[in-house]
């Protein structure tokens, strides 16, 4: 039975915190502000909080989930990079491809979630972000269009069958005729159905949010760059308190007057960072080819665009940059942030991202300084287990 503890100021409350970790779980919490100076942490500038939940990850460090073929290798290469940026908990994000490839794709994620325990923790299940999404140029962004099809009852049950039912949450649009009985197929068995990548009207975001969506891909991104100004499908998404809104926090899929707006609208209970990082992320500035939107340009400022466009070709921010870009940019407060990166994305992946008896220890001890471009990690806990930090 193995047990250490981690000292540090309760990213929540503030307060001086020692947490014990036994077997894998967090099995006590003390509040240290009471007892005697000597015992408080040596430290006061480092933090504690659970590991960042990220939702929407297509990959990282110069490792790509979309790439053909996806090998076992790949997967968990990606997952200990990822562990060692302080996301310890990450959904693998496969976009629109053939049905081959999505397969391929999956069985390949199953296969390294039983070679490394630390994968399998750290995957819980899958995102599949398409193939059925509205078609045309804007809402569609950088997915392939010669794969976007209607959604498929007999082959979303391939893709489990592939997977042992690995598939946890599916992006799609609700524009097509039959999306409300598909989503409440998937619904029923407890798969997520999110609203993405379309020009839905207000009445089929309604309708899908009847049929057991419950939430939003990157709120403001995936959508046409011209839009009535009411009604429109961004204000039916906000008002809707059924859906829970995933937002990229990067400085560059939403402007930061944007964001604070939404952010408002939305309240931030119902609000979820996510990286929606590509594999370029963590990478030099330049010109290269990517699984995601063919040729793309890396900008010296962390923009990344399809080549002589501006259109997006995913985020080259990890969590730990996008949370370190809304400090600096005054948008929330430090508490608010880990709300939205680790505990409400937690509340889709099995009760994840709290500082409790009894969760998981998925924990970071870190600092930060403002107008620094990203939080410095000192220590990662996943399921218990110390990982290297860079």
């Amino acid at each position: 039975m193995s047990t250490h503890s981690i000292a540090g100021r309760n990213v929540f409350t503030g307060q001086p915190t020692r947490i014990t970790i036994q077997d894998g779980l967090i099995s006590r919490i003390e509040d240290l502000s009471d007892q005697h100076i000597h015992a408080a942490p040596a430290q006061p500038d480092r933090w504690l909080a659970p590991g960042f939940i990220d939702l929407q990850v297509n990959g990282y460090g110069g490792f790509d989930l979309n790439q053909d073929p996806l090998d076992v290798d790949t997967v968990i290469s990606l997952t200990h990079r990822l562990l060692a940026a302080g996301t310890t908990t990450f959904l693998p994000t496969l976009i629109t491809a053939s049905e081959h490839r999505i397969v391929a794709a999956l069985a390949a994620i199953a296969r390294a979630r039983q070679a490394d325990p630390l994968v399998a923790h750290a995957i819980p299940f899958v995102h599949v972000e398409g193939p059925h999404i509205f078609p045309e140029d804007g809402p569609r962004g950088a997915h392939p269009r010669e794969h976007v099809r209607p959604p498929d009852l007999a082959e979303f049950n391939r893709w489990q069958q592939s997977s042992h039912n690995l598939v946890g949450l599916v992006t799609l649009s609700p524009h097509w005729d039959h999306a409300p009985q598909y989503i409440a197929a998937l619904a029923q068995q407890g798969v997520r159905v999110s609203i993405g990548h379309t020009h839905a009207s207000p009445e089929q975001i309604h309708r899908a949010a009847d049929a057991g969506a419950t939430l939003s891909t990157h709120l403001g991104n995936g959508v046409s760059t011209m839009l009535p100004r009411h009604p429109n499908l961004l204000w039916a998404q906000l008002a809707d308190d059924r859906l829970t809104a995933t937002f990229i926090a990067d400085g560059h899929h939403l402007p930061a007057d944007t964001l604070r707006s939404m952010l408002r609208a939305k309240g931030i209970q119902r609000s979820v960072l996510v990286s929606d990082s590509v594999a370029l992320a963590g990478m030099p500035p330049g010109n290269y080819t990517s699984p995601i939107g063919g040729a793309v340009e890396l900008h010296p400022n962390g923009r990344l665009c399809m080549a002589g466009s501006d259109i997006l070709a995913g985020s080259a921010s990890s969590l730990a940059d996008d949370l370190a870009w809304l400090l600096n940019n005054s948008i929330c407060s430090l508490p608010d942030a880990f709300l939205m990166a680790a505990s409400n994305p937690g509340r889709f992946v099995d009760g994840r991202g709290l500082l409790l008896p009894g969760a998981p220890a998925d924990l970071l001890s870190f600092s930060f300084h403002p107008n620094t471009a990203a939080i410095h990690l000192h220590t990662v806990f996943s399921n218990g287990v110390e990982c290297p930090t860079p």
